[in-house]
């Protein structure tokens, strides 16, 4: 199960999302729900290396730059170079693909996604991956009333085909009747994995590289979320990155608990901890530096 965030509880709670990124398999048509841009690269990232991996075609239509999407996707290990000089990996925009100007028209769309689908059976590839970020249908944009049978219309594509779509939409965009009418055309629901969030922090899943983000402060109050956390990092098997270049506090308890977890693991598994100068200074006092298999990387570092 999946976890979001009920705004001012300060816990995880359900809302319905029944995989992680890292279940999807071919012809899954999954609705991928988010909250902050963070998580959107981080889980998209995720999408596309397992994707690669496989030996699929790897499409990504994002609402930004191409040139942006394929930064956080290197910034996250990802050999980018490579895959797109190979024709295995393509990052687009929506403007040529899903929009015409200002203008969306579901049958166009499923024109250019079928295309797609057509150019990958040709060129070989064992199937297709395609992210699309639906942003774009928060701008003043004429039929995105058609939004509802695009989806329907993926739906029906992807029927016997090794064809994946992760269709992307942002929660604090979107209004709630929106994202039910759309969540209810898919076959899966993905979204974050989130431990604890409130106004001062947030502890998530990280899934591109493999590990957990931290944000905010956090201090011995939230000892049992970030034990939780790294748990269940701890189950996968490789390597692991805890990620606080958005945390602006750790205290010592917090800090020697993923000092322990980080001496807990096999010889043969890395920990990577990325932060920024003042937090790197704590893990250095408390010996991170002399631990074998324990990187403490700062922010002007990477």
């Amino acid at each position: 199960m999946a976890w979001a965030v009920v705004e001012g509880g300060g816990s995880a709670v359900a809302v319905g999302a029944d995989a992680q990124i890292t279940d999807l398999t071919a012809d899954d048509h999954a609705c991928l729900t988010f909250g902050e841009p963070e998580d959107l690269s981080d889980l998209t990232a995720a999408f596309v290396r397992d994707g690669l991996a496989c030996g699929l075609k790897v499409v990504w239509v994002s609402d930004s730059a191409p040139q942006r999407a394929t930064v956080e996707l290197a910034r996250r290990g990802l050999a980018v170079d490579a895959a797109l000089a190979a024709g295995q990996l393509i990052a687009a925009e929506c403007e040529g693909r899903l929009l015409s100007g200002q203008e969306f028209d579901a049958g166009r769309a499923m024109d250019w996604l079928t295309s797609q689908m057509a150019a990958c059976q040709r060129e070989g590839f064992p199937g297709l991956r395609v992210a699309v970020d639906m942003s774009w249908a928060l701008r003043p944009v004429t039929g995105v009333e058609q939004l509802p049978d695009f989806e329907q219309g993926i739906a029906a594509a992807l029927a016997g085909h090794a064809v994946s779509v992760l269709c992307q939409y942002d929660r604090e965009g979107f209004d709630p009747v929106t994202l039910a009418t759309v969540s209810a055309l898919h076959t899966r629901s993905v979204a974050a994995a989130t431990y604890y969030a409130d106004a001062m922090l947030r502890i998530c899943r990280q899934y591109a590289p493999p590990g957990i983000r931290l944000a905010g402060e956090i201090d011995y109050q939230h000892a049992e979320q970030l034990a939780l956390a790294l748990t269940e990092a701890i189950r996968f098997e490789g390597d692991i990155t805890v990620n606080m270049t958005a945390l602006a506090f750790i205290d010592g308890r917090c800090a020697r608990m993923i000092m322990d977890a980080a001496r807990g693991l096999g010889a043969d598994r890395a920990v990577a901890l990325q932060c920024h100068p003042g937090i790197a200074a704590t893990f250095e006092l408390l010996g991170a530096g002399e631990m074998t298999g324990v990187s403490v990387v700062s922010r002007h570092d990477r």
